[in-house]
């Protein structure tokens, strides 16, 4: 059971240093609110409604999950440069099959025009819209 009092003691200090460090910024901070800093703020769109009601482009997310799938295959292929001299050829193979699936991937999103930040749809749904009379 002694054992962990250092544990304890670590938490406790952790907490306090956590505590202490957010009330005295809370003193110290200054308190002047306005309506725009009051605003929730999403990707530059000016939020419209309830936040259960406001709609955003679904680029954002697209890219948003591109961008995350081609981070993490990007940092799989540091650990398989690290080993592919003490493995060999299986792990040259392996490497080629992996980098051609991220290959295949990116021209399917390329593709699909998901690179696109505004799609061929878009521009022309805007082109046929009539203008609005001031």
């Amino acid at each position: 059971m002694i054992e962990y009092v250092g544990i304890l003691m670590f938490l406790v200090v952790g907490g306090l240093f956590v505590g202490v460090t957010l009330f005295v910024s809370g003193l110290v901070r200054p308190h002047n609110p306005t309506r725009e800093k009051q605003m929730p703020y999403e990707c530059g769109e000016n939020p419209i409604g309830t936040p259960w009601g406001v709609q955003f482009n679904i680029r954002f997310y697209v890219f948003a999950l591109v961008f995350l799938v081609f981070d993490v295959e990007a940092v799989m292929l540091v650990p398989w440069a690290v080993v592919i001299k003490d493995i060999g050829m299986p792990a040259l193979i392996a490497g080629f099959i992996f980098i051609s699936m991220l290959v295949l991937g990116l021209a399917d999103v390329w593709v699909k025009g998901d690179l696109e930040w505004v799609r061929e749809e878009d521009r022309e749904a805007a082109r046929a819209k009539p203008a609005k009379a001031a």
